[in-house]
């Protein structure tokens, strides 16, 4: 006797299947695989060609051998727990353009096997789109000790030529021009592309449209370190600790 009768069932308690379910995946009746899992008939060679080969399980395994969750969880069937789905999520694989690396990307950032060997960052984004991540070599967009500083690392999203007009005055945005990799806010007149630093001291740059090799929208800035709240917070923090206090000496008096 034949253990399939009972390795259908194991495999129906692993999928959270009814009986009814599994039947009607396999065109069989009900009763039918009642009696398989009972031990009271035995399939034929088609039923039993149609499950193996549906849950990537060998004939000889579903026949005469006890399978087991684990074993099952192996097979290419949509067998996994919900808990596996979970950790098995995808997430966005995003290229990094570093310091040591920018040269080389200037040269092949159209190289998709270059592309593939950079070293990555792994973000909870969508996983639709196409984003670069770049670490900041400069000071160009700090003003009085705030903005972006050297190893802060910017996520950008890719913008096709066609919608470059579309972008708004004052984004900040990642552009390949002109053997250059340059992160500033972008500003567009006509044909030409004004790139302004937040630093007071550097000057713009100026390019025509067709200049532009690669162009990526920043969506996404994580800091080496943690943002210094702005002045402004810190009076209204400073004006709030003083007015408690006064508060409080007012209700001793």
């Amino acid at each position: 006797m034949s253990l399939f009768g009972k390795n259908i069932r194991k495999i129906r308690n692993v999928r959270n299947m009814s009986q009814q379910s599994f039947a009607d995946l396999f065109d069989l009746k009900r009763g039918t695989l009642g009696a398989y899992e009972e031990g009271r008939s035995e399939p034929r060679i088609e039923t039993i060609l149609k499950i193996a080969n549906y849950f990537s399980i060998t004939i000889d395994d579903l026949l005469t051998k006890e399978l087991t969750v684990n074993h099952l969880l192996k097979f290419k069937g949509d067998l996994s727990l919900k808990v596996e789905e979970r950790i098995k999520e995808k997430f966005a694989n995003i290229p990094c353009i570093t310091e040591k690396n920018s040269a080389d990307y200037i040269a092949k950032f159209d190289n998709e096997q270059f592309i593939a060997e950079l070293p990555s960052v792994q973000l909870p984004i969508n996983t639709d789109k196409i984003f670069r991540a770049y670490t900041v070599t400069n000071l160009e967009m700090t003003d009085h000790d705030q903005g972006l500083y050297p190893k802060d690392v910017v996520i950008g999203e890719f913008v096709p030529s066609t919608i470059y007009k579309k972008l708004n005055n004052g984004c900040m945005v990642l552009v390949l021009v002109n053997h250059q990799l340059i992160l500033r806010k972008l500003y567009i007149t006509k044909n030409k592309f004004t790139l302004r630093a937040d630093h007071k001291s550097v000057d713009d740059l100026v390019f025509d449209l067709n200049e532009v090799e690669e162009l990526w929208r920043i969506r996404y800035v994580f800091y080496k370190r943690i943002p210094e709240q702005n002045s402004a917070s810190n009076v209204e923090e400073k004006l709030n600790f003083l007015e408690q206090e006064f508060l409080k000496l007012k209700k001793n008096l």
